[in-house]
């Protein structure tokens, strides 16, 4: 079941009694004053959400290059997860483009304000969340996967845990690419910005964030190799994280089936 907030008292008992048979899907529009606009957000709640007046864990889930907020549940049933693991889960739109990032060209792309501020700071007072690092993570798919890896750094007091799916987690290897160009300047002009914004030139902020990594990539992506740089240099800084490889592709059914282990990793981290 899905709603659309604001919702009327009818719709409030609705949703209670639907959330004491499974978990509850709605779709919420958060203005920002970074991009300036109204921009839509789904939030998955837990069964036992409405029924109880505990807080919960939460889960921010990121949508990859060309995508919107609506795409993890068009491909899969958020809501099972969310019962299976009685966590909240948040899908964020992160725009068609905008790697998550605060564009230095484009002013109304400061998607890194709007996901790791204004998304985090709707949630927190709108909802029985445990407002605390270590009861929060983030994951996302390709320019997803970059993007919570990317932000679980900015914000590290933020998020305790952070994912990646087939990430593209050195934006130099797509220079000439998804219009990566008009978000941070030509490689050519602003070489130097290539780097600050690539996951890869800061993997050692890690070392003192502390933060709970899951990394994987399909064999057959094309983004492979540099996953594989990211993993050997998490290594040599002696940085713990858990990283796999598997079967598949740049494509739906490879991060399906990656999810299940990425939410498996944060339950069990939200446990400990």
């Amino acid at each position: 079941m899905e709603t659309l907030r604001p919702i009327t008292g009818t719709f409030i008992v609705f949703t209670f009694i639907c959330g004491l048979y499974g978990a509850v899907q709605e779709t919420v529009t958060i203005h920002s004053k970074s991009l300036k606009k109204d921009i839509p957000c789904l939030v998955v709640l837990p069964h036992e959400y409405y029924p109880s007046l505990d807080r919960f864990t939460v889960v921010y889930l990121l949508h990859g290059y060309s995508g919107d907020y609506k795409d993890w549940s068009a491909h899969t049933n958020l809501r099972d997860y969310a019962d299976k693991y009685n966590f909240i889960i948040v899908c964020p739109d992160g725009g068609y483009n905008s790697w998550y990032l605060d564009s230095p060209m484009d002013p109304v792309s400061q998607y890194r304000t709007h996901v790791g501020k204004e998304v985090i700071q709707y949630i927190d007072e709108n909802y029985r969340t445990i407002s605390q690092r270590n009861s929060r993570a983030i994951t996302g798919l390709s320019m997803g996967g970059h993007g919570a890896l990317y932000l679980s750094l900015e914000f590290s007091n933020i998020f305790g845990a952070a994912g990646s799916m087939s990430g593209v987690v050195d934006l130099q290897f797509t220079t000439k690419k998804y219009e990566l160009g008009e978000k941070i300047g030509s490689f050519k002009k602003y070489p130097e910005r290539w780097e600050q914004y690539s996951v890869i030139s800061n993997v050692y902020k890690f070392k003192d964030s502390k933060t709970h990594l899951i990394i994987d990539c399909g064999v057959d992506d094309a983004f492979i190799k540099s996953n594989r740089l990211l993993h050997t240099k998490l290594l040599e800084l002696n940085i713990p994280h858990n990283y796999s490889e598997k079967p598949g592709g740049h494509d739906w059914g490879y991060w399906v089936n990656s999810l299940e282990y990425h939410l498996m990793f944060f339950n069990s981290i939200f446990k400990k």
